[in-house]
């Protein structure tokens, strides 16, 4: 090859050679191109309305069912049912046979639910059982009590019904009884038996409605209204006292459970005893 080089003039990256690489020499750079500048609160509200979409579509169905748990349906009656009671050998419990078998003497606990399935009543009979002298000693009348049918009735009203759940906590029967003459050596007066609850003390006169004898409860027991048919003198239970109070843990008496049905039968239970009595 033959001819002359005539140096910086004839050398195409001569012009180059007075500037500075920003990166080694051999090394491959690649530039990108300049993106425009984002709104990232634009991107990010964007985001979030996508996200509320989702949750609207797939997860109303799970919010709805926890609303359901959260405020769960109300259960229970409209109006008090008129219930027929039924022995403890499941017959039809009669006025006659409340005086034969049962009286203000008996010891064991006489229970039936009304008007809902846990709302326990006990079922008294205040007679003596013994000729020449219907009421117990020192009673002479007993509060919205029914007795045989007739006109005059051949003794004085003697049956009654009040709530077994104590107004004071809820304690249910038998923590809750009724205590025949001399189950306690306490007295109120001549009154010698009544309904004590064993939790807290509190005591209720079952000749008068079962108001308060001692606390710490304040309200008196609920009582059941009973009706005995003139005939056949089937006794059923068809609604409350219109002075009583609302069951003990119900918002109303007719509401927390469902309703028992058209009959309900009796069951005998051993009362729990203790002789501990609020000091006055």
């Amino acid at each position: 090859m033959t001819g002359t080089f005539d140096g910086a003039a004839s050398c195409p990256w001569t012009g180059l050679r007075g500037e500075a690489f920003d990166f080694p020499v051999g090394q491959i750079r690649r530039v990108a191109a300049v993106e425009p500048e984002v709104d990232e609160t634009k991107r990010n509200l964007l985001k979030l309305a996508a996200v509320a979409g989702v949750l609207g579509v797939g997860v109303g169905g799970v919010v709805g069912g926890t609303l359901q748990y959260v405020q769960p349906p109300t259960i229970g009656l409209s109006s008090y049912p008129t219930v027929q009671l039924l022995d403890v050998d499941g017959t039809p419990l009669t006025v006659d046979k409340v005086e034969a078998e049962y009286s203000y003497l008996t010891g064991d606990l006489l229970l039936f639910n009304y008007p809902l399935r846990n709302e326990p009543n006990f079922l008294l009979n205040l007679y003596t059982g013994s000729a020449g002298s219907p009421l117990p000693p020192g009673v002479s009348s007993i509060l919205n009590a029914i007795g045989p049918p007739g006109s005059p009735p051949p003794l004085p009203p003697t049956i009654v019904a009040f709530s077994a759940i104590c107004q004071h906590l809820g304690c249910p029967a038998p923590a809750i009884s009724y205590y025949p003459p001399g189950t306690c050596p306490k007295t109120f007066g001549s009154l010698t038996f009544y309904i004590h609850c064993s939790c807290h003390g509190s005591t209720y006169d079952v000749t008068n409605g079962a108001s308060n004898l001692t606390g710490p409860a304040v309200l008196p027991l609920p009582q059941v209204v009973l009706e005995a048919d003139p005939t056949t003198g089937i006794i059923s239970a068809k609604g409350m006292t219109p002075s009583s109070p609302p069951v003990k843990g119900h918002l109303n008496t007719l509401q927390g459970d469902y309703g028992v049905g058209s009959t309900s039968e009796l069951a005998k239970e051993s009362p729990v005893i203790l002789c501990s009595f609020p000091s006055s």
